[in-house]
């Protein structure tokens, strides 16, 4: 494998590994300013029967016609990863062509249209993982293809494609039905009934993303919640319509739930998250961030009814120290807390954690106004592994408190502090591991 970033690497170089490694499966050229199409030729020829994998991004004279050489001499090319804004159609049309082995593809290209994806969707039938990321110049159209001819697909994402309606994630859902990942990021015109589509087509699937889609509703998760009885994995960011009803159709139907990562989804409260703790007994990975809803109701279901590793409650403004103390006493694998801006969380919920998670590796306590070093002292009695402590803007945590984190827990490797709540003692003994995130504060 060769990797080259960043790297004056030029054709001469490039046609030399081409010339030398016959065997050479991987390449990824990224930043390789200096590079053009006659290196990235000559490899192609010299390396064309065993490269299985090429990523290419921004190199800026890397032009359709070393994709042509690849579609011509790398038939058994398995993984394209392409980010340019020189390359077009025809580029991505002669590998579609040639490379009918082709089971990952990666596309960030400004310029390719309809065309190109719609050969993709007629030549590479044993395609598996599709990723589409700031497509504006494809429509339906280009998903209808991908439907009607990648059977095998599995991972799908579609990140900031404005065209794509309901209509291309329905020809997806009907034609794919072994997909198992499905990721939704800025598609403003995809809504509730592509979702349903899924739901009720794509009964594999087994992890769900969909970030900042205004336009898909509840209904939506219900019908997933239906379907797709064995999705271990959902992330939600700022969708304004998803509330409590949706997360309460996952909870019944998606028991086998272990990650939920909600951020910014202002109508997603108590309710929904008691739910999860109820029904979702395999959960281990849950996020909450600013999730203004969420108190200490939800807290202690998850407390009794989850086996939570990693815990994100960032944000979460009616959480205090009862939903802290809930998850101290119920989740003793914990491993991870992050509990930063929160104005109602104190000592009592520290020394909770103390007692009850001795596995805690890494806590983030920032913009905690009402911890103070006593609660530190707590903490760390029996959270002796810990190795990250994130604590800027905490005022109740002095020099004294910094001093307890590094003398107490031995596999201690980061603290972020301020630089003046540092003494130095402290600086001589661990000033390796000490980050500051603000000098003059």
């Amino acid at each position: 494998m060769f990797f080259f970033k960043g790297c004056y690497v030029g054709d001469q170089g490039l046609s030399a590994v081409g010339e030398c490694c016959k065997q050479l499966e991987e390449l990824n050229l990224r930043f390789c300013e200096g590079l053009t199409d006659q290196g990235l030729i000559e490899l192609s020829i010299g390396c064309g029967k065993t490269l299985k994998s090429l990523g290419v991004a921004a190199c800026a004279k890397i032009t359709d016609a070393s994709l042509e050489a690849v579609g011509s001499h790398c038939q058994s090319l398995e993984t394209l990863s392409l980010d340019s804004e020189i390359i077009n159609n025809k580029g991505v049309l002669a590998v579609a062509k040639g490379c009918r082995l082709l089971q990952v593809l990666k596309l960030q290209c400004i310029n390719v249209t309809d065309e190109a994806l719609e050969a993709v969707g007629i030549f590479c039938s044993s395609l598996e993982l599709l990723a589409l990321y700031s497509f504006q110049r494809f429509t339906d159209k280009s998903l209808c293809a991908i439907g009607t001819g990648c059977k095998k697909l599995k991972n799908l994402t579609l990140s900031d494609c404005y065209f794509l309606s309901d209509k291309g994630l329905e020809a997806v859902a009907a034609g794919c039905s072994e997909l198992t990942h499905l990721e939704v990021n800025g598609c403003h015109n995809i809504g509730t009934n592509g979702l349903e589509f899924v739901g009720r087509s794509c009964l594999r699937l087994t992890e769900l993303a969909l970030l900042y889609c205004q336009k898909i509703g509840n209904y939506a998760l219900s019908e997933i919640g239906r379907g797709c009885k064995n999705l271990q994995a959902l992330h939600l960011v700022d969708c304004s319509r998803i509330g409590d009803d949706a997360i309460c159709s996952i909870a019944a139907g998606c028991r086998n739930l272990k990650k939920l990562h909600i951020r910014r989804c202002y109508e997603v409260g108590n309710k929904g998250i008691i739910a999860i703790g109820e029904n979702c007994k395999s959960l281990t990975d849950l996020s909450l961030r600013f999730c203004d809803r969420v108190g200490d109701e939800a807290l202690i279901a998850i407390g009794q009814g989850c086996p939570l590793q990693l815990l994100n409650v960032s944000g979460c403004h009616q959480i205090g120290d009862a939903g802290i103390v809930a998850i101290a006493r119920g989740c003793p694998q914990l491993t991870y807390l992050d509990i930063s801006v929160h104005q109602n969380l104190g000592d009592i919920a520290m020394a909770e954690l103390g007692e009850g998670c001795p596995l805690l590796k890494d806590i983030v306590l920032s913009h905690c106004r009402q911890i103070t070093d006593v609660g530190l002292s707590h903490l760390v009695k029996n959270c002796t592994l810990l190795e990250s402590c994130h604590m800027v803007y905490c005022p109740g945590i002095t020099a004294a408190g910094v001093a307890t984190i590094i003398s107490s827990c031995a596999n201690i490797k980061k603290v972020l502090v301020e630089k003046w709540k540092v003494s130095e003692r402290t600086k001589r003994r661990a000033g390796s591991i000490i980050s500051y995130l603000c000098v003059d504060l």
